[in-house]
């Protein structure tokens, strides 16, 4: 909304006309002189409870005089009882206003016009002031955010309403996903989408990953608590498109790359899903979340991911046709491995690992396999790097896909399992059960992929109590 500046001059100066009463009563009684941070916070207070009578009077008065009567949802009709009033808690506090209320219907039902308008239910809090729960609970524990919000917001709030909040709207994204999948298995809708205009991403990326979770021991009925923790992979997958990096926005690290590759790459337009699932109940959402982005139309599909066995047998079965690429850093690694475990000196490692590097560097994967074996009857690291680049030597041909334009690094999804299991789930003390670790990372991942705004009006346009 924008507002006229003349206004905006007039209430500010009555504002501060009634700050300056307030200072001035505050220094006659011998208190210390204020500092700007005691001003900042008191003028904060003061709009915060400005705010809080503003809405009241505003729902109070919103829709002018009631009907004597008006439809009631069974298709008979309720009738004006009274102006009753209602409770709720909002960004500026708990604020009380009326509203004209109905009843009188023979299915017994009744109803307040104002609240259903504006998605108010009395008792709860408003949608704008669970958004920001939410966003505290997926950026910090609970228990953290809830000092954080006080001295945000300026009152206080539950741990476990944060908690709540932040599930809330985790469990909305489950429920958006499943839609996705159940949609993806529609045959009709799969049809039409080949007849839609839509846009479709010239070249489009997936990638998967997964990251381990602590979930806490719950006893079983009859049984005791188990007494060991259990530790539950997060499968990760991220959908995005890459742009050059412009050469004034490249880190020393990007120059470097450039130097090497002539390209450097980042992602944009990502696309975060998560849950904790099996590996085929999680191909159903990489295919749901996939029609959704139009992978299945993009002419062209990469996937980059590490080795994992489960990671490319989905990729298969859901998405033949795609090229498939193995993070070339995982690659290089496992080299690096071999190199430490066979050789003793570091002067024999580097007289190893340079020149098979560039090897694998140059797509010369048998190479690098023979290279491998001719170490593997004394180390085991080898026997398993043999194993390791004979299974994915379609999926490490660096050259050409360098010379085809390809990231060829999965850093986008690795950095969604940081922001999404690490830097969250795994925060010092957190154990969570398995929904509350699915909801919070689900809702952290929507905010990662810009759809936080939907989320909330999803959250906002959900059907009030009974």
């Amino acid at each position: 909304m924008d507002y006229n500046t003349e206004m905006l001059t007039n209430l500010a100066r009555q504002v501060a006309e009634v700050f300056k009463t307030q200072v001035a009563e505050h220094i006659q009684t011998g208190a210390s002189s204020l500092t700007i941070a005691d001003v900042e916070t008191g003028l904060r207070e003061l709009l915060r409870q400005v705010g809080g009578q503003a809405l009241s009077l505003f729902l109070s008065s919103a829709l002018g005089t009631p009907a004597a009567e008006i439809a009631c949802d069974c298709g008979d009709t309720l009738h004006y009882q009274r102006r009753r009033p209602a409770t709720i808690t909002t960004v500026f506090g708990k604020i009380t206003y009326e509203r004209a209320y109905y009843a009188g219907c023979r299915c017994g039902q009744g109803k307040a016009p104002l609240d259903e308008a504006y998605g108010l239910e009395p008792g709860a809090m408003s949608s704008g002031l669970a958004a920001l729960l939410g966003l505290a609970g997926i950026e910090f524990g609970f228990d953290e955010s809830r000092a954080w919000l006080q001295a945000f917001l300026l009152f206080d709030v539950s741990e476990n309403t944060v908690r709540s909040e932040t599930q809330t709207l985790g469990a909305l994204q489950a429920e958006r996903e499943t839609a996705l999948i159940e949609q993806s298995q529609d045959e009709d809708y799969l049809q039409a989408r080949l007849r839609d205009a839509a846009p479709v991403p010239p070249r489009l990326y997936g990638s998967l990953d997964a990251a381990k979770v602590r979930i806490e021991p719950r006893p079983k009925a009859g049984k005791k608590p188990e007494k060991q923790d259990d530790w539950r992979d997060m499968k990760v997958g991220c959908w995005y498109e890459a742009e050059p990096v412009p050469p004034s926005q490249r880190s020393s690290r990007q120059r470097d790359k450039f130097a090497r590759e002539q390209a450097v790459l980042r992602a944009k337009n990502m696309q975060y899903y998560c849950d904790i699932l099996d590996a085929e109940e999680f191909g159903k959402l990489l295919w749901g979340t996939g029609c959704a982005v139009r992978a299945d139309l993009a002419p062209e599909l990469v996937f980059v991911c590490d080795g994992a066995v489960w990671i490319w047998n989905l990729v298969a079965l859901h998405y033949p046709h795609a090229v498939q690429i193995v993070d070339w850093y995982h690659a290089e690694d496992r080299l690096k491995r071999v190199a430490h475990a066979a050789f003793s000196s570091e002067r024999d490692r580097a007289a190893w690992l340079e020149p098979v590097t560039t090897h694998l560097w140059d797509g010369q994967v048998e190479v690098v396999i023979r290279a491998c074996q001719a170490l593997a009857l004394g180390c085991e690291e080898a026997q398993h790097a043999v194993t390791y680049f004979t299974n994915n030597a379609h999926r490490m041909g660096y050259d050409q896909f360098r010379a085809a334009g390809y990231l060829i690094g999965s850093g986008t999804v690795e950095s969604g399992c940081k922001q999404i299991v690490t830097q969250r789930l795994k925060r010092p003390g957190a154990q969570w059960t398995v929904d509350g670790a699915v909801h919070t990372a689900k809702a952290r991942a929507a905010w990662l992929s810009g759809d936080w705004q939907t989320l909330c009006a999803q959250r906002a346009a959900l059907p009030l109590a009974v």
